[in-house]
């Protein structure tokens, strides 16, 4: 196993300067330990980091600016300063400000690690009406490293201890959630979670549940026929190449807890998929964008703007995302080892198992 797998780089992002964000930040790599498992590295800027240090006392923050991200102090937080003037800061107000440094941070730790010079980053939460820019015309962070990585589709993957929840459809409007429920577009987010769960999660042969869309799962087509004749023609179709079951009713597939015979669930839409997540995952949730070439996690909740400044922020989710982070790094990293002359590593298994057995013999 490589040095750089054991302690690998870990990039964080700001959030909306306004936010919950920094807060998270300074109190999740105010314990050292977490230098043991990688060297962190903030977007941000030393300036913001201390405006918010000043009301955090009683954690023990420390970290050590850097101009070049192939020098790293793998011993200290990094921080590098993203922006050198100053910055009006207003815990708990929605401004311009805060968006614009949001959307700096994001972009220069997405640089980062598109560049290689990160393994994986760990995201705090955006405002999605303050970020939008020429820039940024996104309804998240989801469909932004989509663009960014140019890759044809991702899945909005939350997971927990207990659970994980894709989704067919984001943040889109209820009333337009129909018009992107396609056969095409439900295979794609199942091939999607299939892989995901192979390579970044271990799971050698995964069971994929599969929401309907409608009341009851349409019922049979008396309650819509969207299950009649997009969704389970999907699931068909899917068969041929993973484990794929439903469509269930989202209503009894929750409350009987049949959730937990699967190693996922892909839900139709936002709210579908969670407000069960969030009411009945154990543990701290992740979100954790499942397609991408790189790993990006976040935690399961927002810019808490009411409590932005007071020291009531809760880092359990963001640590959660960012050890879920970690984890991701050395299963894809297994994953591809595992497949990396495949020959040659059966010829050793070979070896191995007949010395075993001349041992045995001989004893």
């Amino acid at each position: 196993m490589s040095n750089e797998l054991q302690k690998p780089v870990i990039g964080f992002t700001c959030g909306d300067l306004n936010g919950i964000g920094i807060e998270l930040i300074i109190k999740t790599l105010s314990d050292h330990r977490l230098l043991d498992f990688c060297t962190p590295v903030v977007f941000a800027s030393n300036k913001s980091l201390n405006f918010y240090k000043k009301g955090l006392a009683d954690y023990n923050f420390s970290y050590a600016n850097t101009r070049e991200l192939n020098r790293l102090n793998p011993k200290q937080v990094n921080v590098v300063n993203c922006w050198e003037e100053e910055v009006a800061i207003t815990p708990g107000q929605l401004t311009d400000i805060g968006g614009k440094y949001a959307l700096i941070s994001l972009q220069q730790a997405t640089q980062a690690l598109k560049d290689g010079h990160i393994q994986g980053l760990v995201t705090a939460p955006i405002h999605k009406k303050n970020i939008q820019s020429e820039e940024f015309n996104y309804s998240g962070h989801t469909p932004y490293f989509k663009a960014f990585f140019n890759v044809s589709d991702v899945v909005m993957f939350m997971v927990a201890e207990n659970m994980r929840v894709g989704l067919v459809t984001e943040h889109v409007p209820v009333n337009e959630i129909v018009k992107h429920i396609t056969k095409e577009n439900i295979i794609g987010k199942l091939k999607i979670i299939n892989s995901s769960l192979q390579k970044d999660f271990g799971v050698d042969k995964p069971r994929i549940a599969v929401l309907g869309l409608n009341p009851h799962a349409g019922d049979e087509g008396l309650i819509g026929n969207e299950e009649e004749t997009i969704i389970k023609p999907a699931i068909k179709e899917a068969k041929h190449n993973m484990m794929v079951f439903g469509p269930y009713s989202a209503d009894a597939f929750f409350a009987r807890g049949q959730f937990e015979k699967f190693d996922a669930v892909l839900a139709m839409y936002h709210d579908q998929g969670l407000i069960p997540f969030k009411s009945l995952a154990l543990g701290e949730g992740t979100n954790y964008t499942a397609g991408l070439p790189v790993i990006r996690t976040s935690p399961d909740h927002g810019t808490a703007f009411d409590i932005a400044g007071k020291n009531k922020a809760d880092n359990s989710s963001f640590l959660a995302a960012t050890f879920e982070c970690l984890e991701i790094i050395r299963k894809r990293f297994g994953y591809a080892d595992m497949r990396r002359n495949p020959l040659k590593k059966i010829s050793a298994r070979l070896i191995a198992n007949a010395v075993d057995e001349k041992i045995e013999e001989a004893e």
